[in-house]
């Protein structure tokens, strides 16, 4: 029979002092491994607690107080455009009521203009219409007295035309009634 442990093959050389296989499993050199695994350890702890971790909790304690002066800054910066909000919305309404008071004392003085205007004209179309009455009655009273004239010569040339006689000056005067 043939051993069970298997054979180097050409070329290669046995590892020393061992059968070969995997050191970590071989309990010989367990003793070793630890000693640097905790030699290993012990500097990565150190470094962490010493180095890093400060470093890290350093960022984030600066991190949380920027965040902190922000929120407290947009919030400063928020109130104050609230209060300049409140302060636009104020002129706002002060420059519409002077609009409204303009517009107003505008509108009161045209109305008063259009009314003085209106009276105005209104008392020349008066003195024109009291003066056309006059120029029309003045003119019908002389129509009126052309018109008795008319109506004698008129009585006469009927009176004539219809007897074929002239009439009397005295009988044209009875027709003035």
């Amino acid at each position: 029979m043939q051993d069970a442990a298997p054979q180097p093959q050409e070329g290669t050389a046995p590892p020393e002092g061992g059968a070969g296989g995997l050191p970590q499993f071989d309990l010989a050199a367990w003793p070793g491994q630890m000693a640097w695994f905790l030699i290993f350890f012990a500097v990565v702890f150190v470094l962490m607690v010493r180095v890093f971790v400060p470093r890290i909790g350093g960022a984030i304690e600066a991190r949380d107080a920027k965040m902190s002066a922000d929120v407290a800054e947009a919030w400063r910066m928020k109130d104050e455009a609230e209060a300049q909000a409140k302060a636009a919305a104020q002129e706002t309404a002060q420059a519409r009521a002077s609009a409204q008071r303009v517009a107003a004392d505008a509108r009161a003085k045209a109305q008063a203009e259009a009314a003085a205007r209106l009276a105005e004209e209104e008392a020349k179309l008066a003195a024109t219409s009291a003066e056309a009455e006059k120029r029309i009655a003045a003119t019908r009273d002389k129509a009126m007295t052309n018109v008795q004239a008319i109506a004698i010569d008129a009585a006469g040339a009927i009176v004539k035309q219809l007897t074929g006689k002239a009439a009397t000056a005295a009988e044209l005067a009875s027709v003035r009634g």
